[in-house]
């Protein structure tokens, strides 16, 4: 016995009792037309890109904490370049029998004009007529992660061979930038949350709108022999025939996104934006997240109509 349907999650042509096991079953058929699979799309596509954001941050912040695990900057900050270039060597000579230190390097003083040359000018020197003093620096490498025992370790070693010393631990210096990555990357992870819940509101909507629609179809269903669970598999599947359209041309446009905007800033040559850049691992979470949003657009339908038809019936 047929019985035309139309449910508003998809294009339903008939209702169909079959025999043998007495079970009925409403055979929609979905195609991607209507608001529902856009909003899904829409849905996708925001949250591919929040996530790969978020991915990108946590990669950044990764690669440049393991460059600077253990390393220590040493600044002889002394306005005459001789007693600073003769305590330089004083605290080299120092660290260098220091126990647990990987290497350290006295950094030339033209490599050090370079690092403040875009902030001062070119032409600015270290030496007795140099406008601005500039500190020398050595670079240590210490075995292990720097704790503030050995930043003091150092710090009383250089007190008789370079009281101008200034000690300091190489993440420190970004420890504000790694603060602000870390916000971003819970700003992501709510924006992620955001979305999934919005999407699920939305279906709810859409289930419950099509409910009341078809609301004289589903109590002939009902005198049918038709069960509520076999109703729910019928919303269920249009919507997850729709979620997994709309989620398939979300994740296409998000992919598109992505994939501009990385080309964008693979052109700035930024070391620590090229350490960002998406792992093989990233592609497969962000791949998981349309077949995520069509898995929760059915849970949320079926879990709807259920609760509907419970009080419907």
């Amino acid at each position: 016995m047929k019985i035309a349907a139309a449910f508003g999650l998809g294009t339903a042509r008939a209702e169909r009792m079959s025999g043998g096991n007495g079970d009925s079953e409403l055979v929609p058929q979905t195609r991607l037309s209507g608001p529902m699979p856009w909003v899904i799309a829409i849905m996708v596509a925001l949250t591919v890109i929040a996530m790969a954001a978020g991915l990108t941050l946590s990669n950044m912040a990764a690669s440049a904490t393991a460059e600077l695990e253990g390393g220590v900057t040493v600044q002889i900050i002394e306005a005459r370049p001789e007693i600073r270039e003769a305590q330089a060597a004083a605290a080299t000579e120092a660290l260098g029998t220091m126990p647990g230190v990987v290497s350290l390097r006295h950094v030339p003083q033209d490599e050090v004009d370079a690092l403040i040359e875009p902030w001062l000018g070119a032409g600015v020197q270290a030496g007795a007529g140099a406008a601005v003093p500039v500190p020398a620096l050595i670079d240590v490498q210490l075995e292990g992660q720097v704790s503030e025992g050995r930043i003091a370790d150092m710090r009383a070693r250089l007190e008789t061979a370079a009281p101008s010393a200034r000690v300091d631990a190489q993440s420190d210096w970004l420890k504000p930038v790694f603060d602000a990555i870390a916000s971003l990357q819970w700003l992501a992870i709510a924006l992620v949350v955001l979305l999934a819940v919005a999407l699920a509101a939305a279906v709810l909507l859409a289930a419950r709108n099509a409910l009341g629609v078809n609301r004289d179809t589903i109590e002939i269903v009902h005198l049918l022999g038709g069960t509520d669970r076999q109703i729910a598999r019928v919303f269920q599947r249009s919507i997850g025939i729709d979620a997994t359209g709309g989620g398939a041309v979300g994740f296409v446009l998000a992919l598109v996104v992505i994939l501009f905007v990385g080309r964008r800033f693979s052109g700035l040559g930024a070391g620590m934006i090229d350490n960002g850049a998406l792992g093989w691992t990233d592609w497969l979470a962000l791949v998981f997240v349309p077949i995520a949003a069509a898995a929760l657009a059915m849970l949320t339908a079926r879990i709807t109509v259920l609760h509907a038809l419970r009080k419907m019936l």
